[in-house]
């Protein structure tokens, strides 16, 4: 072979080479971002905590549409398989029975934020009194005629009676605290890290940052909320028991703390009532409810509305757009509606 051709040759196998090996390169590190860490979050701020702890190193899906009630979550069956084929679930016992029933599918993958969160408040739920207290009439009407038959089901309808009256339910919106999501954060990184044990000081910075954020976000809403002429909150449903505990107020959820509870005409009338008795100017909507029960609590009691988002979810007409945002709309709303100094 000519010495000119063999050098044509040298340099040709030379480029393919290097492109081959580009393109080697290439797929290598499309692979490497493809094989992140999968966390199913089971609904906005847990979601918005893995993003931030797990950066880079994670892909993160929320299970619950935006724009969708939380706690009304039902899951489709391409749901329930991601959860069996998540690397991590983040989700919150108790307040997603769908998701509760379904987690069992991620096996040890499954993570309740729960227990980081410290979950510490108890509120006595109401579950249909009326209705039980129908059926033990009826029951003793059939019973008639047979007196020790009646005796019988008279005592079990007053177990159930006293069953119905209150049944004490935890509170699970802790993320309205933000030093509890902080903790959350923490505890998170750690469980990240059990699962990719190379990105262990990633996460951990990471929450390290998120905590920063958070305590800033914290002395804002305690210095914001330290002297407001009004300490009661009123609410659509009962979700700001942490906040309140947080910052020294005191609330009042006009439904419990699902929102799809609603309160009887006697507990709307009660809540009017208090709102003219403890001087409260403002009953505050949500964004993922429907306003009327609130509306029409504010209407009785001859006072103005306005929305505070429990942030459970982001929409469009949500007043910001991730949680810190949220967060400093909520207490600028709160600012105005509680008279804060």
């Amino acid at each position: 072979m000519p010495t000119t051709t063999r050098v044509l040759a040298s340099a040709t196998a030379a480029a393919t080479a290097l492109l081959l090996a580009a393109c080697g390169s290439s797929g290598d590190d499309e692979a490497a971002a493809a094989d992140g860490v999968s966390v199913e979050a089971a609904f906005y701020p847990l979601q918005w905590a893995a993003q931030r702890v797990g950066g880079d190193r994670v892909d993160v899906s929320s299970l619950t549409p935006p724009g969708a009630e939380p706690h009304d979550l039902e899951l489709t069956p391409q749901d329930v398989a991601s959860l069996s084929d998540a690397d991590l679930v983040v989700y919150l016992e108790g307040f997603q029975p769908a998701l509760d029933d379904a987690v069992v599918e991620a096996g040890d993958a499954a993570w309740d934020a729960g227990a980081a969160a410290g979950l510490s408040l108890t509120t006595t739920e109401e579950h249909g009194h009326e209705d039980e207290e129908e059926h033990a009439e009826g029951e003793e009407e059939h019973a008639e005629g047979e007196e020790e038959h009646a005796e019988g089901e008279e005592e079990h309808a007053e177990g159930e009676e006293e069953h119905a009256e209150g049944e004490e339910v935890t509170d699970p919106h802790f993320w309205l605290d933000p030093t509890r999501l902080a903790d959350v954060g923490d505890a998170l990184a750690d469980r990240l890290a059990e699962v990719d044990p190379d990105g262990a000081d990633t996460y951990r910075d990471n929450a390290a940052a998120l905590r920063t954020d958070l305590e800033a976000l914290d002395a804002e809403m305690e210095q914001g909320l330290a002297d407001c002429a009004v300490p009661t909150l009123v609410t659509s449903h009962d979700a700001f028991g942490y906040l309140a505990e947080r910052y020294g107020l005191d609330v009042v959820g006009i439904s419990g703390l699902s929102p799809s509870s609603e309160p009887s005409p006697a507990q709307l009338a009660e809540i009017s009532s208090l709102v003219q008795e403890r001087g409260v100017t403002t009953v505050y909507t949500e964004t993922l409810v429907d306003p009327a029960v609130a509306e029409t609590v504010a209407r009785e009691a001859g006072v103005q509305t306005a929305v505070l988002d429990p942030i459970e979810g982001l929409t469009d007409e949500s007043a910001g757009d991730d949680y810190l945002a949220v967060m400093r709309a909520d207490l600028a709303t709160l600012q105005e509606g509680q008279g804060c100094a």
